[in-house]
């Protein structure tokens, strides 16, 4: 799709509108209800939904195909990092009232530094086709080991601090407490950080290990940057609210990284046949509604079965409970 310099700044204009908007009704530290977070999730798919219909207008199905496909896997792929971001909140203890401050401006800190990866990726794929073998090898790979750890049944419950996080955390020092929503402040003489800022770079910095898997699972679905980015762009913008509407359904989420291992398999594979293609080899090439059925078909069944699986675990432990219960009563 050719897109001019003028649509490239309308969009990032555009964006930056929606993310200040979003700041400005979010500026005040508050817990965030269920009811706030419902609404916004659904503004911003509805506006993600606007946005495809728009390149389904003026730019053809393949397009608007591409774009709900990969605003689709990047969405799903965002989910699994909430689980993270709910060990950086434990972690760092921050109140619940600056939750979701911390998340909006690490978020924006992820969508910059996803910006450079995809400017960097867009234009190694178009000096060097042969990059699509490694990017599928890399989803084939990172596709297994997921299932290998969603099998070892391992749960991290600590969050590890970065190398860059931790040097800079040496080079300004970091003050014992939170001071509201500044990020700097003064002690004896000397300007340190806030854990508020700490907890952003956190958030944002470790979005970056999120976007080795995410950025070449969307470039399997699309070559075409302007798609990348907006796909990125409207994914990454309603992760705060959907991290405080789905925080309790997280863990009821068992068969998420399985449901993943798939997609990422699958779009692996999908690279290396359009490889392969690329180089003069006939092969059969998955086209995009087919994608989009397989991850959608993937999604789908890999949140029944989670629930299905949460709700007898459910079930067996109150049954559990009852019988010791009842074994301490009759033994009193």
């Amino acid at each position: 799709m050719e897109v001019s310099v003028t649509l490239w700044v309308l969009t990032i204009v555009g964006l930056a509108a929606l993310i200040a908007v979003d700041f400005f009704i979010g500026r005040k530290p508050h817990d965030v209800s269920i009811k706030e977070a419902g609404i916004w999730t659904i503004v911003w798919i509805v506006l993600a939904g606007l946005f495809g219909v728009g390149l389904l207008i003026f730019g053809g199905g393949q397009p608007a195909g591409e774009f709900f496909a990969g605003f689709i896997t990047e969405k799903s792929l965002s989910v699994d990092n909430l689980f993270v971001f709910v060990l950086i909140m434990a972690k760092f203890a921050v109140p619940s009232q600056y939750q979701q401050r911390v998340l909006l401006i690490g978020v924006l800190i992820a969508l910059v530094l996803r910006a450079i990866f995809i400017a960097a990726g867009a234009a190694i794929l178009a000096s060097f086709a042969w990059v699509f073998y490694i990017f599928g090898a890399f989803l084939i790979w990172t596709a297994w080991k997921l299932i290998q750890e969603a099998r070892a049944d391992e749960e991290d419950e600590e969050f590890e601090e970065n190398k860059l996080l931790k040097a800079a955390e040496r080079r300004f020092g970091v003050a014992d407490r939170y001071h509201g929503t500044k990020l700097w402040i003064e002690e004896n003489g000397k300007r340190i950080m806030t854990p508020m800022l700490v907890v952003m770079l956190a958030i944002g910095t470790t979005d970056v290990l999120f976007a080795l898997d995410s950025i070449p699972a969307i470039f399997g679905l699309t070559q075409d940057p302007y798609i990348v980015f907006t796909a990125n762009a409207f994914a990454l913008m309603g992760l705060r609210q959907l991290y405080f509407l789905i925080g309790g359904l997280l863990r009821k989420l068992v068969h998420l990284s399985y449901g993943l291992s798939v997609i990422l398999g699958f779009i692996g594979v999908k690279l290396v046949l359009h490889a392969l293609h690329e180089s003069g080899v006939h092969v059969p090439e998955i086209s995009i509604p087919v994608s989009l059925g397989v991850i959608c078909s993937v999604l789908i069944i890999t949140t029944i079965t989670s629930l299905r699986a949460s709700k007898k675990q459910a079930q067996a432990e109150a049954a559990a409970g009852s019988g010791d219960a009842e074994k301490d009563s009759v033994e009193a």
